[in-house]
């Protein structure tokens, strides 16, 4: 193993934690699903479908988005075996953000319907989405797919969460197209600066 200079680290010490932290948050985003106490008797489908509707898309569309970011948290990493001590700080940022998701989560799954919820949700999503195209910015330090990737879900949750302040119930379709930016990565090719126009 070959030394390492005093200021940088080992990311994926770094990344080990990560694993950790997701791993518990997207646990963590189940807790606030209605348990069985809430049923007096054996519920039918009507009774199913009104004490989860609202509450399982908050959820999925949560424990996706920190699916997705996980992914890009791995790949990223992948590409830097070791990092600085600003790098690594900026990661526990963005590792600060995932933690708190739960909270955000619960807030917006008992409450979607409130513009102020809502907001605040978005903005969370926002800083997320934000934290994680900084940390490619830093690696990059250019334009390719995995930037395009990358700033795709923070274009996405900033008008999202604009239209949260007005129409919270409209919110979460906007906030879907984040995932656009998984079709960006796979399909925007860069172009060949040494090849001809």
């Amino acid at each position: 193993m070959t030394e390492l200079k005093p200021d940088l680290f080992e990311m994926r010490r770094l990344e080990s934690l990560s694993n950790t932290i997701f791993g518990v948050a997207m646990t963590l985003l189940a807790y606030d699903l209605p348990k069985a106490a809430v049923f007096t008797t054996a519920p039918d489908w009507h009774d199913l479908a009104r004490v989860y509707s609202g509450k399982l898309a908050g959820f999925a569309l949560s424990f996706i988005i920190a699916g997705v970011f996980w992914i890009s948290h791995h790949r990223r990493l992948a590409r830097q075996p070791v990092g600085s001590r600003g790098m690594v700080v900026l990661n526990l940022f963005f590792l600060l953000s995932i933690v708190l998701l739960p909270v955000t989560n619960g807030l917006y799954t008992n409450f979607a319907m409130s513009s102020a919820v809502s907001v605040l949700y978005g903005l969370h999503l926002t800083a997320i989405a934000g934290l994680n195209a900084w940390l490619w910015w830093t690696i990059l330090r250019g334009w390719g797919r995995e930037i395009m990737a990358s700033m795709f879900p923070l274009a996405v949750f900033i008008p999202g969460t604009i239209v949260a302040a007005f129409a919270p119930q409209i919110a979460p379709f906007v906030w879907f197209i984040a995932f656009g930016g998984l079709l960006i990565q796979r399909f925007y090719v860069a172009p060949n600066p040494s090849a001809g126009t």
